[in-house]
């Protein structure tokens, strides 16, 4: 990632909490700023966004250690919590062990509390922050070889004495100390200063300001730069895959489901239309019957019609039955008669049928319309059927 949260814990959940986004192609920091303490944890949401989470906790909760291995078996790496018993006031059982950096026989270990891990851990989960590292505060700031470091954080200080020693607390105990521990070099320690500077004179310190802007600037490179992680063993956090997967793992299901249900729908309408398809082809087949009753067989059925329109056409001559259909077509319309049956005679070019309409005027209507269109119309006997009339009726062409 090319930019950073770097979050700094407080002691406690009333502390203020320093923050920062630093952009490593940039080299300055985008934005900066200070909670009142770690309720207001979660107004850091939007400024995490997608970018990498690095937590600075409290120095003063984590004892650093180098520890003398006897050998390198790995056994030896699981005696480190019963080879430091003596030397702590908790019971191992209660303590959780991170390992750092190892320099021939000798092993640095972090040791915090469970409790307080425990509690680091839900801060940040209570503000749907997720932290890829916590790393104690005073690792984070720059040592060089021969000198001391120092940083004023509010009424808190940070000590850095060499690259796995460091104390942070308040300056009326930390700054004794640091003069304490100093009288035992012949030399006097040079203390690189980022910040404030202590208003009290140290035997056998001096302290030099140094070249950086901001003293949260030289956190933020310190943390960035910095390969240990307090997060290991049961507390070693999930692959970013992994966390991404789990935030889009529901939407993607949703989005399994919708297009499932799409498929279904789509199979539902093909199979509807392939049911309309299958009657709408047998009721073509009856009607196909109806008025072709001895049109014999067919495999395709819309180009045997064909065929039979087109012998209908050429063998009527000049009288073709659907011209003189089509010439009618008005006065069935207009009269509402409708043809029960009909027969073409072709030599003759005459339709003889069976009429039936509404009443007597209505095929009276017909004969007319029918004689307008320019044919004879011979009517025979007219018989009531119910609320309908019917009558014979021969038309020349």
């Amino acid at each position: 990632m090319s930019e950073q949260l770097i979050v700094r814990l407080g002691a406690d959940e009333h502390s203020a909490i320093h923050w920062l986004v630093w952009s490593t192609v940039e080299q300055e920091i985008i934005a900066s700023g200070e909670l009142n303490n770690a309720a207001s944890l979660g107004s850091l949401k939007e400024r995490a966004g997608s970018r990498t989470v690095l937590a600075l906790v409290p120095s003063s909760d984590v004892l650093l250690k180098w520890v003398t291995l006897p050998n390198r078996s790995r056994k030896a790496i699981a005696a480190i919590p019963y080879m430091l018993e003596d030397e702590l006031n908790t019971d191992v059982d209660e303590l959780f062990f991170a390992l750092g950096p190892k320099q021939n026989d000798l092993q640095a270990v972090a040791i915090v509390s469970m409790q307080k891990m425990q509690q680091w851990i839900q801060l940040l989960d209570d503000a749907d922050l997720t932290c890829q590292a916590l790393i104690p505060d005073v690792l984070a700031l720059p040592v060089s070889e021969n000198n001391w470091s120092l940083m004023a954080l509010g009424d808190e200080w940070l000590v850095k004495q060499d690259p796995w020693q460091g104390v942070q607390g308040e300056s009326t105990w930390l700054l004794p100390a640091m003069e304490y521990s100093a009288k035992k070099h012949e030399q006097p320690v040079q203390v690189e200063c980022f910040g404030e500077l202590p208003q009290i004179k140290l035997a056998n310190i001096e302290f030099v300001p140094a070249e950086i802007d901001m003293p949260l600037k030289a956190l933020a490179i310190g943390a960035i730069d910095t390969t240990f992680n307090l997060l290991q063993g049961d507390f070693k956090p999930r692959k970013q895959t992994t966390n991404q997967w789990q935030k889009w793992r529901v939407a993607a299901s949703l989005a399994a489901i919708a297009l499932l249900l799409t498929l279904v729908d789509k199979g539902l309408e093909v199979f509807n239309l392939n049911q309309q398809k299958e009657t709408l082809k047998t009721q073509i087949e009856q009607e196909y019957q109806r008025a072709f009753p001895n049109g014999g067989r067919y495999r395709n059925i819309k180009s045997h019609m064909g065929k039979l329109l087109n012998s209908l056409q050429k063998n009527g001559g000049d009288a073709s039955m659907l011209l003189m259909l089509s010439q009618l077509s008005d006065a069935f319309t207009d009269s509402n008669v409708k043809p029960q049956n009909f027969k073409f005679d072709q030599g003759r070019a005459e339709i003889r049928m069976l009429a039936v309409a509404q009443n007597f005027n209505a095929l009276e209507k017909f004969k007319t319309l029918a004689q307008q269109a320019g044919f004879d119309v011979e009517q025979g006997a007219i018989n009531n059927k119910g609320s309908q009339v019917t009558s014979s009726l021969t038309l020349k062409g």
